[in-house]
């Protein structure tokens, strides 16, 4: 006989494991802590099992209360991603809604959204910009882009981006001004633009070329890539970053890569989505358009680098 729960039951525990808390819970939902821990006792009591451990006024998900969560968090997030859906069938079009990093959102995704919405018109793209953690088992986001995104939330998964090349980058006339940049020892005459939130910086770079001297303790500093970039691109020094973020501003000329390199490679970008929703055809179409796009320029950064001339003996080879 199949076992029947009391669906405000389900919404109070899905609340309390999402949150991890009766009281913020009771928030979320408008309710009272007494209100939530009531509805979740009464799901207990027609499970038969305890879903929570109570400790004081702490609460924390048993071995079965979490598995249980896992699922129910998942269904919730279904249920508001087909009443998100559903209400925009009307008008024959459905809104896929992106968190990105900001500098990837400035200075790679928002020069393409017209080629993904030319390719998938019935897709409505609303883009968010944060640094701001994102819970997207609230429904609200159904791709989050992370910069160093570590291990997938639970009922999340992960899919890395290309690896980053990270290269030193300069404007045209800075690279062949009064002291032309020709080979690394020459940046040591130049200001450093320092991108501080990049998994690999300046320090990183001196470790591959132990015989140039930069001074560290100078320079210009920034949180955000497309800042640093921005930077570089008005004359203001030498910056270091990815060629995925400055890909426009070299194709354009605004920016050169002034010697030989084979760069730095780090895992930065990836693409998180619930494991629940992730078959979904508008994260999917926007998931291998993304990636396509991605494997494209990875192809045009290869072939960059490589026109630049073969890298001497340095302590890159």
């Amino acid at each position: 006989m199949r076992k029947r729960v009391s669906i405000k039951a389900l919404q109070a525990f899905e609340a309390a494991a999402r949150l991890g808390s009766f009281a913020t819970a009771a928030e979320d939902l408008g309710l009272t802590p007494s209100a939530i821990s009531h509805q979740v006792k009464i799901l207990e009591e027609q499970l038969g099992l305890p879903l929570f451990h109570r400790v004081h006024r702490a609460v924390a998900l048993t071995d079965a209360g979490r598995t249980y969560a896992n699922e129910i968090i998942g269904a919730f997030a279904r249920m508001e991603a087909a009443t998100r859906n559903v209400t925009t069938t009307g008008s024959g079009t459905t809104i896929l809604t992106v968190r990105s990093m900001p500098s990837f959102a400035t200075q790679w995704l928002m020069p393409r959204l017209n080629r993904v919405k030319a390719l998938h018109p019935a897709i409505d793209i609303r883009l968010q910009a944060s640094v701001s953690p994102i819970d997207l088992t609230a429904g609200a986001v159904d791709v989050d882009i992370r910069y160093n995104p570590g291990p997938p939330p639970a009922g999340c998964v992960l899919e890395q981006f290309p690896e980053d090349i990270i290269v030193p980058m300069c404007s045209p006339a800075l690279a062949n001004g009064l002291n032309p940049i020709r080979e690394p020892k020459d940046l040591g005459r130049h200001i450093l633009i320092h991108s501080e939130v990049n998994i690999l910086g300046w320090r990183d770079w001196m470790r591959r070329h132990r015989s140039v001297h930069l001074d560290m303790d100078r320079g210009l500093r920034f949180d955000r890539s497309f800042m640093a970039i921005n930077a570089a691109v008005n004359g203001m020094g030498v910056c270091l970053d990815s060629l995925l973020l400055a890909r426009q501003e070299l194709q354009s000329g605004q920016l050169v890569v002034p010697f030989p390199t084979h760069g730095l490679r780090a895992q930065g970008h990836g693409f998180v989505t619930l494991k629940s929703t992730a078959a979904l055809p508008k994260i999917q179409l926007f998931r291998d358009w993304l990636f396509g796009e991605l494997e494209a320029g990875r192809e045009w950064e290869e072939q960059y680098l490589g026109s630049l001339g073969t890298v001497g003996n340095s302590a890159e080879d």
